[in-house]
């Protein structure tokens, strides 16, 4: 068979397989153009997920009919006025979107500049069928009309106009982010899903293309290190993802998808998110343009750095210093449905014999360290209202000591001080501005994984030698792991040796566990080891060991603690790095703030 030229139909079809692969990418493309033509505002409708219709206006600097003649023309751009491409700085630059588009749909073009008429074309799949004077206000509108509908063998890859609009949506999502400077509206099949005023500052703008609770709930990143500038916004661990949809990273103001950011954030977020759950992150990286190359994908969605090392480091370091500076800070509020779960009246339960906490008062109750006289009858008197008690099945969980010395005031410590413990898992605190309620069993798990993190760094974990040695028996693979990894363990308190092939030994716990299941402990151990063997370095790997160990010597829900030891807790995590969430991204504490007190009793 002889080589032959195509045609240039046939080129542009082929073309449009790598540009136009689906509603979204020809959207992309548009969009991309109204944002380098100078718009101050981008409204795009569609109908049908765009398969049907897509129709971008903007009030950009618009076209001459000249000019809109050769914008139909492959490989014709005004974005390179020399041959450097390796200096560019707009979105396009390559001349491929519309004659791509106008390859595979019916394309109606129209434009005007300043002081001009506005001008029409139309292009249907590659050929053009009519042009002439339009009327519109500066700027340019295009539509496009049945995508794929001449090209049956394109069209039934496509999936449900439903995906398609949100593929649609998610794209134009994030170039608004990148562009908070500009308004964006967008309209599906007439109703109006998406409106942002031009302006915004970045907090605003991605809090609104995302979650409003974000701006409340996030850490501001903004990090030099040479000619490169690192900026953005990351939630604290605890406002976190079962998907990872919401994470985003824009170079130069290019919205691409990188492997680098996802590995990126995996570090930055280790052991602070359990392994299932994912922060909601945007950051915006600005990099010389020789340090970067934007044409090595048809749809400019990735890019190549000259030094991707330099890079991930950059986002690794910039975010755990973020995330360090904020030290115990959680999510703050619950959540509005936990606050009208509180019942603001009492109900009244079918008649019974039972008394207030479970049995008769005794002829006078010592409380705080007064006598208190009891109730006259077996009720509790509200007000002037007399609301009875039905028997309680078991004693109330909740429980204050009597104040031995005067407690220290409220004000001089952010998560407030002790006052009691609800069901022997939830420590409650008083702050100067509110109620604090600390999970024991999560606070004091990271207490222990950042004690076990400080022995990493070189200050050794004192350890607990155990009175009779024990032998714990695994596969002879899991005790190889255990074994290369001996000197490691050991600066976490952890004393092992081989003892014979399929077992070691354990001579040390780390001291701060106190008394532990050993063959759970090294069970758990070899398991974290083998388990990112190949994805993860030695050192990574035991950060995921601490966690662990950190899991096992935490203080259980279920243990009765005295004031004094919920106050040395309380002012331990004042202190820590990350005490604001668990190892697994769960809030160690949150907070009820007294305003929210207040409108509870009707206050407010």
């Amino acid at each position: 068979m002889s080589i032959r030229r195509l045609p240039e139909t046939l080129v542009n079809r082929i073309a449009a397989g790598e540009v136009v692969e689906r509603p979204a990418a020809a959207l992309k493309e548009l969009v991309e153009n109204a944002i380098d033509a100078g718009s101050r505002r981008i409204s795009v409708r569609i109908a049908d997920g765009g398969i049907a219709r897509i129709e971008v206006e903007d009030d950009g600097c618009g076209m001459t009919p000249a000019d809109m003649a050769l914008a139909l023309e492959r490989h014709a751009t005004s974005k390179l006025p020399d041959d450097a491409i390796e200096d560019v700085t707009t979105l396009g630059f390559r001349g491929e979107a519309l004659p791509s588009i106008a390859s595979v749909a019916r394309l109606t073009l129209e434009s005007r500049r300043p002081g001009a008429d506005g001008w029409r074309r139309v292009v249907d799949n590659g050929a053009v069928v009519s042009e002439g004077p339009a009327a519109l206000a500066q700027g340019t509108r295009v539509l496009v009309e049945d995508l794929f509908a001449r090209i049956p063998a394109r069209r039934k890859f496509l999936r449900s106009g439903r995906s398609e609009y949100a593929a649609c949506l998610d794209m134009v999502k994030r170039l608004a982010m990148a562009r908070p400077d500009i308004g964006f509206m967008v309209e599906h099949d007439g109703r109006r899903v998406l409106d942002v005023q031009g302006g915004q500052d970045r907090l605003s703008r991605v809090a609104a293309l995302t979650s409003r609770d974000l701006a409340g709930n996030s850490i501001g990143v903004d990090l030099d290190r040479g000619d490169v500038h690192l900026g953005g916004v990351i939630s604290l661990p605890t406002y976190n993802r079962g998907i990872a949809d919401h994470q985003y990273l824009f170079v130069n103001g290019r919205p691409v998808k990188d492997r680098l950011l996802v590995g990126a954030l995996r570090g930055a977020y280790a052991d602070l998110l359990a392994r299932d759950r994912h922060p909601v992150v945007a950051l915006f990286l600005d990099v010389p343009t020789s340090e970067v190359d934007v044409n090595v994908h048809p749809a400019k969605t990735e890019v190549r750095f000259r030094d991707p090392q330099l890079i991930r480091g950059m986002i690794v370091g910039g975010l755990r210093r973020a995330l360090d500076e904020h030290g115990f800070r959680s999510v703050q509020r619950p959540a509005e449905a936990a606050l009208g779960a509180w019942q603001q009246e009492p109900v009244a339960p079918a008649p019974a014999t039972g008394f207030l906490f479970g049995h008769r008062a005794e002829p006078a109750v010592h409380l705080f360290g007064a006598d208190v006289a009891p109730p006259a009858e077996d009720v509790a008197r509200v007000y002037d209202r007399l609301v009875p008690f039905a028997a309680a099945p078991a004693p109330l969980a909740g429980r204050a000591e009597v104040a031995v010395v005067p407690p220290p005031q409220a004000e001089a410590h952010p998560l407030g001080i002790a006052r009691g413990q609800i069901a022997n898992t939830y420590i409650v605190a008083e702050a100067e501005d509110g109620l604090v309620i600390v999970d024991q069993h999560a606070a004091h798990e990271r207490l222990v994984l950042e004690q076990l993190r400080a022995g990493m760094a070189g200050r050794a974990v004192p350890s607990q030698g155990l009175l009779l040695p024990e032998v714990v028996e695994l596969d002879e693979p899991a005790c190889d792991r255990l074994e290369a990894a001996a000197l490691q363990l050991a600066a976490l308190g952890v004393e092992i040796e081989r003892f014979g092939p399929a077992a070691v030994m354990v001579r040390a716990t780390p001291a701060m566990l106190g008394a532990i299941d050993c063959h759970k402990l090294i069970t758990d151990i070899a398991d974290d080891l083998a388990g990112y063997d190949a994805a993860l370095g030695l050192s990574e790997r035991l950060e995921l060991v601490a966690a662990t160990m950190a899991c096992h010597g935490s203080v259980r829900a279920g243990r009765t603690l005295a004031v004094a030891e919920m106050n040395a807790l309380l002012r331990q995590m004042e202190i820590t790095p990350h005490s604001g969430q668990c190892n697994h991204g769960r809030p160690t504490w949150v907070k009820l703030q007294m305003a929210d007190v207040e409108r509870l009793f009707g206050r407010k």
